[in-house]
């Protein structure tokens, strides 16, 4: 039995170093420099290539590295009988968190602003909103979601959040279904996307639901960039509906250079960092997880591959 190593756009060399140290007695291989591929029987994956799996007739669990796995259900034939698992750490949350709570206050503290004004030399106060004065709607309820929004309900942001199954937490006003999204977009200021990319959740950042934010309304999207419909967020930004968005992910990554978004004065980019993961802690669930393979014990981490999440 041995663990493949399959990525794209991310280097495998740490991952196969800090694994072959907590499994030193464990053949761990980079695709496609594979020994013997019929002994493999755990794969490792980020992005990978179209239908790569089909080259590991053993393989029974196909592990993410990162939180999402729609980039492993939508890539690859899986059979009926893989299991494909992700990584859930408590830092992820912790850093997404940061990062949403850091653009949510430079947001209200209109520091791009000042940024230009600045460099114009230009000495000019500002109103700004406040957080007891600011109402947030998030969409998704994982993991990551539900740690989000109830440390910004501690903060004393006024926080609504919407999912696809019926959720209660202390402080948030949940909603879900249909008539829920609607209830969430609407007398909402700042919009915060974290829902996994399913057939049902892309395109879900549209012309029609972003039109339902407040007047000059924010957007973050750290979901992903096919939840986006770019042109209608240019569109709602260009007529002064939204006053600006940050965006962590694209639907093309790394996001080309001739892409509108860079040259926007109202876009804040980042090139998909608000939460990266921790190799060290996130080798430990790994490790985890071909253990109980090899001991035929319960996985941890499972995801549906019917739903998506």
């Amino acid at each position: 039995m041995s663990i493949v190593i399959c990525f794209n756009n991310k280097d495998p060399k740490p991952w196969q170093e800090t694994l072959q140290t907590k499994l030193p007695d464990t053949t761990i291989e980079i695709y496609p420099n594979v020994t013997d591929p019929k002994a493999v029987t755990f794969a490792l994956c980020w992005k990978p290539e179209p239908n790569i799996l089909a080259q590991f007739p053993n393989v029974k669990v196909v592990q993410s590295v990162g939180a999402s796995v729609e980039h492993i259900i939508q890539s690859q034939d899986l059979a009926s009988d893989y299991v494909v698992t992700r990584i859930v750490d408590n830092r992820l949350s912790e850093d997404m968190f940061e990062f949403i709570l850091t653009g949510i206050l430079s947001h209200l503290k209109r520091f791009a602003e000042y940024q230009k004004t600045q460099k114009e030399k230009q000495w000019q106060q500002k109103p700004y909103k406040t957080i007891q004065n600011t109402s947030i709607g998030i969409l998704g309820l994982g993991k990551i979601g539900t740690h989000v929004a109830t440390k910004l309900a501690q903060i004393g942001f006024k926080v609504k959040a919407w999912s696809r199954s019926e959720k209660t937490l202390v402080n948030v006003s949940c909603f879900h279904g249909n008539d829920g999204l609607t209830d969430v977009l609407q007398n909402t200021d700042i919009l915060i996307n974290i829902l996994p990319l399913t057939s049902a959740t892309e395109n879900i950042l549209n012309l029609e639901n972003l039109s339902q934010l407040n007047k000059n309304g924010y957007l973050i999207n750290v979901g992903r960039g096919e939840h986006l419909v770019e042109n209608d967020l240019l569109r709602l930004l260009n007529n002064q509906h939204l006053s600006g968005a940050l965006l962590d992910v694209f639907r093309t990554e790394p996001l080309p250079i001739d892409h509108p978004f860079w040259e926007h004065k109202n876009i804040i980019i980042t090139p998909h960092i608000a939460a990266i993961t921790n190799i060290e802690t996130a080798s430990d669930i790994v490790v985890s997880n071909y253990k109980n393979l090899l001991n035929e014990k319960e996985l941890i981490n499972v995801v549906s591959i019917q739903k998506g999440y």
